[in-house]
């Protein structure tokens, strides 16, 4: 007992000892951690907040508002939807033993303190204001375990500082406008089983993630490219629509018999042919209606001496003498262009060379130009700034004028498309013919300027819908003919070089079937990429369902049985017939447009380069099974083909939300029924009113029961559909 108490001669150091433990005793807090969270309660602008008194004990009595200790220490600060503002203090590291830090939905703004607490693990600033880069020391947070900073408007790349923390479970970084691809260090994240990226513009590849643990991913609506890779198609919940990777496609389709040279289209670049090539840029002459003249006349002056050779002997010393002239004008014109090449304009007057310098007229581009250079040339400049996209899909034409000079007949800086003979690499497309020009060989170049006039401004008028992969307008020519044109969003082709995309063109241009719709031409300049379709009077088979009343009711059972056909020829011809093969990837109803005699022609055919993955899957009904796993083959094109048989058969949509919840998705309310004869009829599109042969409804849904096989390998080519098809329909209705 002695040893509990004090000497009377040792009692003044035993008393000091007792008072200066008995504030701790009482709670009384750290005084890092008072300093710390006064200085953060003065940042945010002494919110009024339960408890929080200035001068203050946190972890004493009473207790303030969000704010738990362990003894003396400040251990978690909890303030959600409090109603926040102001910033944080860069002396936010001055807490000794944090843990949690929840300052997510509220309105506090400014940067993210670099100074931050070592001994964090649950780090939430969530649905806020902060804006400015991520720190990169959050390499210091070696305990960290969740990090979220999702939905602010943050920027910058992802710093490279994920190396040491190998203990983080759960990171949330959506919604921001972070740029740059995803940091080496990710992959040191060996803990990490939640990863959210969504809504960003991230870029690059995603083989860093590869081997992290994750089983919840979100990437979607950034700018992701190149392929997926195999082992991210295994994570239970990944998401990744709206960015641009390349379609994963499984094997091959059922051989096909070869087809001829001259039929087979080639969508791919063959090497070889000559041009003018100068330091880099393009150089040649661009076409202009003058020089169609002047090559009418040429061809008319040869007729004449022909002629005259035929009629009178004395022409020909004229005829010699005028083609000594003409070859002497071709050298001095071959003069001129070597000149040019040297980077100089030899005589030409300065008129001739701000002429050159100040190009601002729209020309049209020969419709079988031999080459294509497709990099930035020298004052292109002034050209682009003549054309200025607007907040709305119309374009700013300042600055042009009908009554603009003639632009001079010397080589000068052209846009994309027109950059020909100045790439020796960019050829034919089809080596079989031998051409060594002719890239896009029947599609005509339309200009910015020609669109908008067509278009009425890409106005709302002229506005046919809206897809997966751009805006649709219809565009009338002076002569009264009327075009579609495919404004392809940003999203979509942000991925493809100019070049890519003039080879996408081409492989577009010689798709030659009765059931494709015809791409007439396209537009690369100025950052706009369009494409230019055959127009379909009557709208898609979507709108015939489901909208149009009056075609509706010509979609009598024959009817319906012939737009399957045709639609499934098509396929058959992509799957079969193509060398090399195309998947269609988008194939739905709203995508079979219905021509005058309620034909159909397929669209977005060879596109499939440029949906976002998975996107056909996302809510539409459209979607086979495998797509979930990231896989998309000419199976999935099947299966499409038996939704929209199905849609035939039905009239329903492939998912309609009014519906109860167990006939939402068409596929999954009609698969158990389709053998069951009874329930088969009332199946059918009560707008047929019972017309229809029972013989073939049986067929029909043993058609569609083969194409919406849960197993890819199941499901029949199209060359078999094809045929089960016309052994239904009357031969007079085909």
């Amino acid at each position: 007992m002695a040893s509990w108490f004090c000497k009377i001669d040792t009692w003044v150091p035993c008393l000091f000892i007792l008072l200066s433990a008995l504030p701790f005793s009482h709670g009384f807090t750290d005084p890092r951690d008072v300093f710390a969270i006064t200085q953060l309660h003065a940042s945010l602008g002494l919110p009024v907040l339960p408890g929080w008194i200035p001068g203050g004990d946190p972890c004493g009595p009473p207790s303030w508002q969000g704010v738990e200790c362990v003894n003396t220490n400040i251990t978690a600060i909890k303030l959600s939807s409090a109603n926040l503002g102001g910033e944080l203090p860069e002396d936010l590291g001055m807490f000794a033993s944090i843990i949690i830090l929840n300052l997510s939905d509220n309105h506090i703004g400014g940067t993210i303190p670099t100074s931050l607490p070592i001994t964090l693990q649950n780090f939430f600033l969530s649905d806020n204001q902060f804006t400015g880069d991520i720190p990169d020391t959050l390499s210091s947070l070696g305990q960290l375990k969740e990090l979220f900073l999702n939905n602010n408007q943050l920027t910058g790349a992802i710093p490279d500082a994920f190396e040491l923390l190998t203990g983080l479970i759960n990171m949330d970084l959506s919604g921001n406008s972070l740029t740059g691809g995803l940091p080496p260090s990710m992959g040191s994240l060996s803990s990490l089983t939640s990863l959210h990226l969504e809504n960003n513009h991230l870029i690059g590849v995603l083989d860093v993630l590869q081997d992290l643990p994750l089983t919840d991913l979100n990437i979607e609506n950034n700018l992701f490219s190149g392929p997926i890779p195999n082992k991210l198609l295994n994570i239970p919940n990944f998401r990744r629509a709206g960015n641009p990777f390349n379609i994963t496609i499984l094997p091959s389709p059922p051989a096909s018999p070869p087809l001829s040279p001259s039929a087979a289209p080639s969508p791919q670049l063959a090497p070889g042919a000559n041009g003018a090539n100068v330091n880099g840029q393009s150089v040649f002459p661009l076409p202009q209606s003058g020089g169609e003249d002047k090559k009418n006349t040429s061809n008319k002056i040869t007729w004449i001496a022909v002629g005259g050779l035929l009629v009178v002997l004395a022409l020909v010393l004229g005829l010699f003498l005028s083609i000594s002239r003409c070859c002497k004008g071709r050298r001095s014109m071959d003069k001129i262009f070597k000149t040019h090449e040297m980077g100089t304009y030899g005589n030409l007057t300065e008129k001739q060379k701000l002429d050159k310098s100040s190009q601002n007229s729209f020309h049209k581009v020969p419709q079988d130009p031999k080459k294509v250079d497709l990099k930035p040339a020298e004052g292109s400049q002034t050209r682009n700034a003549l054309l200025k996209r607007g907040k709305d899909h119309s374009i700013d034409m300042t600055g042009l004028s009908s009554t603009d000079p003639r632009p001079s007949p010397l080589p000068f800086p052209l846009l994309p498309a027109e950059r020909i003979a100045a790439d020796p690499t960019f050829t034919s497309l089809n080596p079989s013919t031998g051409s060594a020009g002719k890239i896009i060989e029947s599609t005509k170049f339309f200009t910015i300027g020609t669109l908008q006039q067509y278009t009425n401004s890409f106005s709302q008028e002229n506005l046919i819908g809206k897809g997966t992969l751009g805006t649709v307008y219809s565009a009338q020519l002076p002569n009264g003919k009327v075009l579609a044109v495919k404004k392809l969003d940003k999203a979509a082709s942000v991925h493809l070089s100019d070049r890519e995309f003039l080879e996408l063109v081409s492989s577009i241009s010689k798709l030659g079937h009765a059931n494709i719709v015809e791409l007439v031409g396209y537009c690369l300049e100025h950052g706009e990429r369009l494409l230019v379709y055959k127009y379909c009077g009557n709208g898609t088979l979507d709108d015939a369902l489901n909208l149009d009343d009056e075609i509706n009711k010509k979609l009598s059972w024959n009817a319906r049985m012939t737009l399957a056909l045709e639609a499934a020829k098509a396929l058959e011809y992509l799957h079969e017939m193509c060398q090399p093969p195309i998947v269609h990837g988008n194939f739905k109803s709203c995508n079979l447009l219905l021509d005058d005699d309620l034909s159909v022609k397929v669209s977005d055919c060879g596109l499939a380069s440029l949906m976002p993955a998975n996107s056909t899957s996302q809510n539409s009904g459209y979607g086979a099974p495998e797509l979930d796993f990231g896989s998309y083959s000419y199976q999935s094109d099947v299966y499409s083909f038996g939704v929209v048989m199905l849609r035939l058969l039905t009239g329903r949509k492939s998912y309609d939300r009014s519906r109860p919840r167990g006939e939402q998705y068409l596929v999954r309310w009609a698969f158990s029924q389709l053998y069951d004869i009874d329930a088969l009829s009332r199946m059918v599109d009560p707008s047929l009113k019972g017309a229809y042969p029972s013989k073939s409804l049986s067929r029909v849904a043993d058609i569609i029961s083969l194409c919406i096989q849960p197993e890819p390998e199941f499901r029949p080519p199209m060359s078999e559909i094809v045929q089960k098809l016309l052994s239904i329909i009357p031969r007079q209705s085909r």
